[in-house]
């Protein structure tokens, strides 16, 4: 029993060996992809998330591996296969990185799923289509995807599949905020191509870089700044490309969806400060720091500005007119009138802000959210 135990703990640690472009890329995939979201999905997002942001969760998955969930971070193939072949190697498996990301997208589809299920397919999903983006996920079983290929890397031993992770990225010297700001760096052309191909093709590409790797390494080889200039464009793009895509099927997912239910746990006609004794606003914050609050529910106060009747909704900035508002409010559903209101008034406003394409943004849905001074 004592053997049997052991070989399965040796088996479960190999297999978290596997960590896919380490924090600061997986974060940078998360932020990159929450500039792409519509409002609406920004919105339903964050509900699902309970307050915190994409970035924020985007390697919950990692730190809550188990034997069942290891397997889903990687895909193990072997080396030479064609479109088709590969194609029907993947189709006829399971328990990879490929078939984890179907099934987060059909939970989150599942109508009859819990808030707090769908809360825990979302983190995978936001999670795995980044490990799917990183080339040394999809390779081969007998080097646990370039693990027990040892290389040296400024001055460190290291090994193939740490410097994908991590090592040439941290060799850019960049922070999480300059890596997600300068790798977002997609034209429309790439972004409507990119959302536009299947996770099948995301994880083909993966395959066809890592084959590459593979080819052009050799055990003990001490990596040089050439290989470095070679091949951090490459994982520039793959980063890009996972928040785009993640963007892409988050948007088709929740485009038209509905938020969970709030928890109840108080009123938004109570006064602000009884909001935040309660826990459901944080506040008064001042109108110039709202954008430090994204993914945090809040009160502020401030003058409107103009507004903008765009349909689906009212759009009305705060702090400032467009395009220098400090604040946007999104007024939907019996909300909506209320927004061409506003204009002139000061109004404080209680809401979960949310960023829309790098700008803070609450989305009103009740019209006891907002209150004329």
């Amino acid at each position: 029993m004592m053997k049997k135990t052991l070989w399965g703990t040796l088996a479960l640690c190999s297999a978290f060996i596997l960590i896919s472009w380490g924090f600061k890329g997986h974060r940078a995939v998360a932020t990159i992809a929450q500039k792409h979201l519509t409002s609406n999905t920004a919105y339903v997002v964050s509900a699902y998330l309970q307050g915190q942001s994409m970035a924020d969760v985007s390697t919950w998955a990692d730190e809550n591996r188990n034997r069942q969930t290891a397997p889903w971070h990687f895909l193990n193939l072997p080396l030479g296969l064609n479109h088709e072949q590969f194609v029907k190697f993947v189709s006829e498996s399971d328990g990879n990185v490929y078939s984890a990301i179907i099934k987060t997208e059909a939970q989150l589809k599942d109508q009859s799923l819990s808030a707090d299920q769908k809360n825990e397919a979302l983190k995978y999903l936001i999670h795995l289509v980044g490990d799917a983006h990183q080339p040394m996920h999809v390779s081969r079983k007998e080097d646990k995807g370039g693990n027990t290929i040892q290389l040296r890397f400024d001055d460190k031993g290291t090994n193939l599949h740490s410097l994908w992770d991590s090592k040439l990225i941290d060799h850019e010297g960049l922070s999480q905020e300059d890596i997600a700001r300068t790798y977002d760096q997609a034209t429309p052309a790439e972004i409507k191509k990119w959302q536009s191909d299947s996770p099948m093709e995301w994880i083909w590409e993966s395959y066809q870089i890592s084959s590459a790797l593979y080819a052009g390494i050799q055990p003990g080889q001490t990596i040089n700044e050439a290989y470095y200039q070679k091949y951090i464009p490459v994982i520039r793009k793959r980063i890009d490309q996972a928040g785009i895509r993640l963007a892409g099927e988050l948007n088709k997912l929740f485009a038209n969806a509905q938020p969970p239910a709030p928890a109840k746990t108080g009123n938004l006609t109570d006064p602000p400060e009884n909001n935040a004794t309660k826990g459901i606003a944080q506040g008064p914050v001042d109108i110039k720091d709202v954008a430090n609050f994204t993914g945090k529910t809040i009160y502020t106060t401030a003058k409107a500005y103009s507004a903008k009747d765009i349909g689906s909704m009212v759009l009305v900035n705060l702090g400032a007119a467009y395009p220098h508002q400090l604040l946007t409010l999104a007024f939907k559903g019996e909300a909506r009138s209320l927004g061409n209101q506003l204009e002139g008034k000061t109004i404080t406003v209680t809401g979960e802000v949310i960023d829309y394409k790098g700008k803070p943004e609450i989305i009103v849905t009740n019209p006891n959210q907002i209150k004329v001074q």
